[in-house]
């Protein structure tokens, strides 16, 4: 079945808004595995405006299933992940003013750099993940610099205004997948998924995993992390049995 990646940043969101101590993400990840998930995600940004370097440390010694950060290219950001040692690395963009993040990486552009980037994680011992969009361009160039996995974005799927639209666009993510595994990459997808979109992508995707924050701990307000990340869970299973037997 397709693994669960709960994105926990936002639990740290609401912590960051007052500065305190509470609600605290580790905390959250000990619920969200306990409901569910596969694995833990946590975004390290620069800025630190929500997950802090306290709370990786602290992820790192108490997720037993797996835990993986996203993260940009900055030295100091290289340098904690190879210090905490998650089990995956995922190189996202990132920009001070954005929300969220707001689009896939340009590896073709930035080859040289992720070239040597990749290189010092991987001989760190972590798998590396490359949050790109579905483009044949990208995926190439994301096996040129020695990632294992891509994470394809699922954003513009997420914000489809119809169903003609979000069928174009699952069968770009359809055709990037296919052109990733015959390179030999291993695949994920996420950003923007929800409980009410999330159903047609397992049913339409073959991916290894699905990488979900917001929806979840939105939910999470009304019924409890635990709780929401079961819920999710179910729903991937229900969809993953829709699909076997379709096929």
């Amino acid at each position: 079945m397709i693994k669960l990646g709960v994105n926990i940043d936002h639990i740290a969101t609401i912590r960051q808004a007052r500065r305190t101590y509470e609600p605290d993400p580790v905390v959250a990840a000990s619920f969200a595995v306990l409901g569910g998930a596969d694995i833990i995600t946590v975004h390290l940004r620069e800025d630190r405006r929500h997950i802090q370097d306290r709370d990786v440390r602290l992820l790192r010694e108490t997720v037993f299933t797996k835990l993986n950060l996203e993260m940009s290219i900055a030295d100091e950001i290289v340098d904690i992940a190879i210090k905490t040692k998650p089990e995956q690395v995922t190189l996202v963009p990132e920009k001070r003013e954005e929300v969220t993040t707001e689009g896939g990486l340009d590896v073709v552009s930035q080859k040289n750099v992720l070239d040597k980037v990749v290189k010092r994680l991987v001989d760190a011992g972590m798998l590396v993940s490359l949050f790109i969009d579905p483009e044949e361009k990208q995926i190439k160039a994301a096996k040129e610099v020695g990632a294992q996995f891509i994470e394809l974005h699922t954003g513009n799927y997420a914000n489809a205004k119809d169903e003609n639209s979000r069928e174009e666009l699952t069968e770009k993510l359809r055709q990037g997948i296919n052109a990733a595994r015959n390179l030999g990459l291993r695949v994920n997808a996420g950003h923007g998924l929800t409980y009410q979109n999330v159903g047609f992508i397992v049913e339409s995707l073959d991916v290894e995993g699905l990488h979900i924050g917001h929806s979840i701990v939105s939910r999470s307000v009304f019924v409890g992390i635990q709780k929401a990340v079961q819920e999710m869970k179910d729903l991937i299973f229900r969809h993953s049995m829709a699909q076997h037997s379709s096929g």
